[in-house]
């Protein structure tokens, strides 16, 4: 990978990882417990307990997304980055500006 290729992911990794830090906050506030003493009425509750649910697993999805990219961003400078973590093949630069926490090429993502 060319050097200037490498700067370019590095930016787009760093954008990233502003980007879900932000995401995570915002699913931390939308995971908080939903009170029963809540006077919402019994359908808004379920559809409030319903909506918590799907911010927690966003919040898990965006969690695991930050680690990946940290990772990604600790590693920019070895000499293998950029190269399928299964077959080794490189990774093409327009997928890692895509998806900047992606390890592994197309082939042995599928």
């Amino acid at each position: 990978m060319n050097k200037q290729d490498a700067e370019n992911i590095k930016s787009k990794i760093l954008e990233e990882i502003s980007k879900t830090k932000q995401s995570i906050n915002r699913f931390k506030e939308m995971s908080k417990p939903v009170a029963p003493d809540d006077a919402i009425g019994r359908i808004s509750r379920m559809d409030a307990i319903n909506n918590k649910a799907v911010a927690e697993a966003s919040l898990r999805k965006n969690r695991e997304k930050l680690k990946q990219l940290e990772y990604m961003l600790q590693h920019i400078h070895d000499n293998d980055f950029g190269l399928c973590a299964s077959c080794k093949t490189p990774i093409p630069p327009g997928r890692l500006l895509l998806m900047p926490q992606s390890r592994y090429c197309v082939n042995c993502a599928n």
